[in-house]
């Protein structure tokens, strides 16, 4: 795609096709919409492909509360290239390759400036409105002329869409698109944290609760800072051959411990308990058994998965007051703007595996196939090409 073929559209909106979830629990409905030019500080992007993950899943059901909104467009994994740019937008040009993120990076906060975490002051408190710097103003239209709301300041389930540059990340055009996709979300979220939340070392053993793309992301940041253990958890007994592509050294169903709990088992194999433990699920029990596996005096348990009713969990205040430590972790702790690229490297040097990760390719008009592949168990994920 020439220059020329984007500078025609240029201030106008765009005509193009979008997935749109329309009720809670529906299946989503290609549409014709319309998508507005960028404002100051934003992009509109033309998507190549987009994929699947578990919260894209949880929205599209959600039928209460003040994050469910419908009409919506989802979608949060996603690849594109610039189509235009708005006023006050500096490193972005046309046809640059670009990976929208959920997670913000101003680069100019207090936080964002910090090596302590990965949070930005600045936007990242707050998940209500459709655009990061203008509120519930959308850019998103039906062919009757009626908003439609954003998701995660992303919504790739369009043909085209706006993002704010707090949410965009610059790529290599080396990597292919369909990899680069999975860095938008679950996998570095996953590796992220086995690098930067947990900072695991050669020799350490962990567990890993859940072994989706979090979970599995997790094993492979783990492997790849030479991890001696790396114990799997999970209710499907083929998700250890699978993990094993990830460096999944053990694998324990829980349906087949008996009376002992998880954490026992653990503790038996690993003499004591693991050094760090991952909870990708987001279920309070399973984040009690997680914090019980690890090591007294030392052990950290990263908390990766969210329970939907937001229930309080209870842990032992002697196993904390001894030295066990639990944490929790947004987008794997990285910095979007500075970390993905690393992972790129990673990816383009051979070490990273993000192929396998990658177990479905379809069209964008099959996008509900995808949904039932992912409902089912069968998919990790599934990438959407939107021009084949």
């Amino acid at each position: 795609m020439d220059k020329a073929s984007f500078s025609i559209h240029e201030g106008k909106p765009i005509r193009c096709k979008a997935a749109i979830s329309r009720k809670p629990g529906e299946a989503l409905v290609i549409e014709e919409i319309y998508v507005d030019p960028p404002q100051p500080y934003e992009v509109r992007i033309k998507i190549l492909c987009t994929s699947l993950c578990h919260t894209d899943y949880t929205f599209c059901k959600l039928d209460s509360g003040p994050l469910a909104r419908f009409p919506r467009i989802l979608g949060h994994e996603a690849v594109g290239v610039v189509e235009s740019i708005g006023e006050h937008v500096d490193g972005f040009q046309l046809n640059d390759v670009v990976l929208p993120v959920f997670h913000p990076h101003c680069e100019e906060c207090r936080d964002c400036k910090s090596s302590k975490s990965n949070w930005c002051a600045r936007f990242a408190d707050d998940l209500l409105p459709n655009t990061r710097r203008y509120g519930m103003t959308s850019r998103f239209k039906d062919s009757f002329g009626k908003e439609i709301y954003h998701f995660l300041f992303v919504s790739s389930f369009s043909e085209y869409t706006v993002v704010d540059i707090a949410h965009l990340v610059k790529l290599s055009s080396e990597i292919p698109v369909n990899k680069a996709a999975l860095l938008s979300c679950g996998v570095s979220t996953g590796v992220g944290a086995a690098w930067k939340v947990a900072d695991v070392e050669e020799g350490s053993t962990i567990a890993v609760f859940g072994l989706g793309t979090v979970g599995l992301a997790v094993a492979e940041g783990a492997r790849l800072r030479g991890a001696g253990k790396i114990i799997g958890v999970d209710l499907n007994p083929d998700k250890f051959e699978l993990g094993k592509k990830f460096g999944v050294t053990d694998f324990i169903n829980p349906a087949l411990c008996g009376e002992k709990k998880i954490s026992e088992v653990i503790k038996e194999m690993t003499r004591g308990g693991v050094d760090y433990s991952f909870e990708c699920v987001g279920l309070p029990s399973l984040l009690t058994e997680a914090f019980n596996s690890t090591r007294t005096g030392s052990g950290k348990t990263v908390v990766l998965g969210i329970d939907k009713d937001l229930t309080p969990t209870s842990l032992g205040c002697l196993d904390l007051f001894r030295g066990r430590h639990i944490c929790g972790s947004m987008f794997g702790g990285l910095k979007p703007k500075l970390d993905i690229p690393i992972l790129v490297d990673h990816y383009l040097k051979k070490e990273l595996n993000l192929d396998s990760f990658i177990t479905h390719e379809l069209k964008f008009e099959e996008i509900n196939k995808a949904f039932d592949l992912l409902v089912q168990g069968k998919s990790l994920r599934c990438i959407l090409w939107m021009d084949k």
